[in-house]
Parts: C-alpha cells; structure tokens; sequence
C-alpha cells in the first residue's frame, strides 16, 4: 500500500511502499477513506511535537475508514461499520491499524471528509470550552485564529452553547468563513484587539490558538474572573505570562492538551465526542473542509496548514 512517511528523523516526509500492517489485539484494520490534518502534523514532521513517534512511522493523526479486520478480542466494531478514530499516526495511508476502543459510528449523513477532520478539532474546542474553562451562555468567548481549524469550531461550539463570540481572524475571506459560523462581532487580526474587544464589553473567555503578540493583547482585554485557553501557538512564538497582571485581575490562564486525554481520562474524550456527534444530527455543527487532496498531494496539503492559506479543514482521500 501506499503511505506518506517519516522514513528517518529530520528527513522530509515521503509516499512510500510499505506493507499493509496487521491488527493486533485490541485493534481493528481500517480502509482509510480520509485523513484530516492538523498543526501538529507539522510538528510531527518536524520531529518537535510532544508525541512525535519514532521514525519511520506514517503521518496523519485522525481519520475516518471502514473496518476491514479485527484483531485477537476484538468483537466492536463491526467488520464493515464506518468509523472514525484519533490514532496520533498512521493516517496518509490507505490502510492501518487503530485501537478498536477509540473508534467512534459515524453519524448518518457525515461525510467520510467531515468525519475525518471532526474529533480533533470539534473535541478540542468541546472539551475545552465546557470542561476546562466552563464557559456559560451569558458570558463573551473571543477566539483568535477564528478561521483555522480548531478556531472555526470554537466559534460554532461557542454559539451552540449559548455564549456570545467575538472572532478574530486574518483577511477579509477568513473573516466572512467566521462570520458565516456563527460569530456575532468579527473584526481581522490586523486591528487593535485590546481595543477592538473592549469596545463590545471585554471577553469573559478567550480561546487562544495562535499565540504571541495576539495572547498578550487579548489577556489586556479579558475581564475579571475571566479564562484564558491556551490551545497552541501557531504564531512560533510562545508568550510570557505576567503573573501580576494574573493576580490584580482574577485572570486564570488554562492549559488544554486534547490528546492528553487519551493518556489519563480517555472516557472524557469519548462522552465528549458523543455530544458533539448529537449535536451534529441536530443540524447544530456544520464542519467546514476548506481542502480536499488526494494521497500523492499530502505534501501540498501539509502546505496549506504551513501558509495558512486553508480555512477550517484539509483534508487528504487515500
């Protein structure tokens, strides 16, 4: 088969001819009919993500695919049932292997390319908005990067949960994608966001995936009591935190690592992902993929997410 693959550490990641892996116990086959990328592909390539596996090892974190085999004890899910799982690896391929307990039925009338781009992105933003930073329906989420792939879920799960969302993204394309998910004030990253978000009452939370100058300038704006996600920085720059500023305002500043959740509160992630999937057959989630490329352009696709020319999600079809 064919899978796009790190072949040795700091090497460029190549399509190769690698064989079709076997399940083992607790593992199901998949025929792999999307892959959803996302920002820590890139890390991963690069070999500076926290969960970079040893090379050589395939790409691609999450995917939606149709089960072919099952390995020893393995009775669900079903040979032939379409499902979607977070694997951390082994998606740019046309076949592989993923832990049978981490694989979600996908809902009737999600596409295999929206279910491949959704755990991640929905999850991250799901499970950090309600568990972690305990948004509710009367307060105002601001979420910077509001047009990528985990801000643009932000926006609309901020919406279904009642609060008020200010977005910020960069470009008047990106800025129209985040106002058509939902978000009741937009304004581009370009501006004065300190201001801009001050002017229409401060935010309550933020949800921060970008890191930099843009965490700074919204932390001046958050309200006391108010939360702030720290989900990436995909700016390259990781900001310093002032721990006064913390203290005068009430400020929490709040970590979240969705994939952490599969290391110590795995059930966390999969009630969570059924809450979403309900609120997908409720017509109350829409995902946007931007992106659809096939397998021998799954370096083009990794470029999409680097330029930041893509919106929502890229996705890559074995």
């Amino acid at each position: 088969m064919r899978a796009y693959q790190v072949i040795k550490s700091g090497a460029l990641p190549e399509t190769v001819n690698a064989s079709i892996p076997t399940p083992a116990e607790g593992e199901v086959l998949l025929k792999i009919e999307a892959c959803g990328l996302n920002f820590a592909d890139l890390l991963m390539a690069k070999g500076t993500y926290q969960d970079t596996p040893d090379a050589p090892f395939t790409l691609g974190m999450e995917v939606c695919g149709t089960v072919l085999a099952q390995g020893p004890g393995v009775t669900t899910p079903a040979i032939g049932a379409r499902v979607a799982v977070f694997g951390g690896q082994g998606g740019l391929a046309e076949q592989g292997v993923f832990p049978a307990d981490l694989c979600q039925q996908v809902p009737d009338g999600m596409t295999s390319e929206q279910a491949a781009g959704f755990q991640v992105a929905y999850g991250t933003s799901h499970l950090a908005l309600t568990r972690r930073a305990q948004l509710q329906a009367h307060e105002t989420l601001l979420v910077l990067g509001a047009a990528g792939g985990v801000g643009l879920t932000a926006v609309e799960v901020g919406k279904a949960l009642g609060a008020t969302v200010i977005a910020v993204a960069r470009g008047k394309e990106k800025c129209a994608v985040a106002k058509a998910a939902g978000a009741d004030h937009v304004f581009d990253a370009s501006a004065d966001i300190t201001a801009e978000v001050k002017a229409l009452g401060g935010a309550d939370v933020v949800y921060d995936p970008v890191g930099g100058d843009a965490f700074t300038a919204a932390m001046r704006a958050t309200n006391r009591e108010g939360r702030i996600l720290t989900i990436g920085f995909a700016s390259g720059d990781v900001p310093p935190i002032p721990a006064n500023h913390l203290l005068v305002k009430n400020i929490s500043v709040i970590g979240f690592y969705w994939g952490g959740y599969l290391k110590f509160n795995p059930e966390a992630l999969t009630t969570s992902m059924a809450e979403l999937f309900t609120m997908f057959s409720q017509g109350r989630l829409a995902p946007h993929v931007s992106h659809v490329l096939p397998l021998s352009q799954a370096g083009d696709a990794l470029e999409l997410l680097r330029s930041r020319k893509s919106t929502g999600k890229v996705v890559v079809t074995p």
